[in-house]
């Protein structure tokens, strides 16, 4: 059995290898997810803004943002395969995917950098579906797919201005 160290204790919790299925979003978890989106949306809204300087500014600053988000989305699988013995090999691999793809659409030119963005942030929670249910996760789904659904719409969104030019 794992020592506790007292630092851990006071940072994260009495309990450092508690069972997964025991945690669920409160309160706080919801708030920090949906102050998490206020940069999508912002981004988002400066798109239809008619001053090109700023729609390229959000645009820079909505793919670095999105990239960074799932990035974050893959780094939870490599955290759940570090609780396990036997971490199955795909987790692995899974949670470096996300890193990647969001530096690809960072990559590419504005508006299909922000489609292949998009299609991350619905990847990521394709796959989370099925891992957060297979280890007792299922409760965070609901925060999952709120801000899923948020941030995808707001990428599309931004998307969508460039071609509605």
């Amino acid at each position: 059995m794992p020592r506790q160290h007292p630092e851990f204790a006071q940072m994260y919790g009495a309990d450092p290898i508690a069972p997964a299925a025991a945690s669920r979003p409160g309160a706080l978890a919801w708030g920090l997810g949906l102050a998490g989106l206020i940069p999508f949306v912002l981004a988002t809204a400066v798109q239809w803004l008619p001053q090109p300087g700023w729609r390229m500014l959000a645009a820079m600053a909505l793919l670095g943002y999105g990239a960074v988000i799932v990035s974050f989305l893959g780094g939870i699988h490599w955290g759940l395969a570090m609780r396990s013995l036997t971490a199955p090999p795909a987790r692995l691999v899974w949670g470096v995917l996300p890193s990647l793809l969001g530096w690809l659409a960072v990559l590419l030119d504005r508006p299909w950098g922000l489609l292949v963005l998009a299609l991350s942030l619905l990847g990521c929670w394709w796959v989370d579906r099925a891992v957060y249910r297979e280890l007792g996760l299922g409760a965070w789904l609901p925060l999952r797919t709120v801000l899923t659904a948020v941030a995808t719409v707001s990428v599309l969104t931004a998307a969508a201005a460039y071609w509605s030019v």
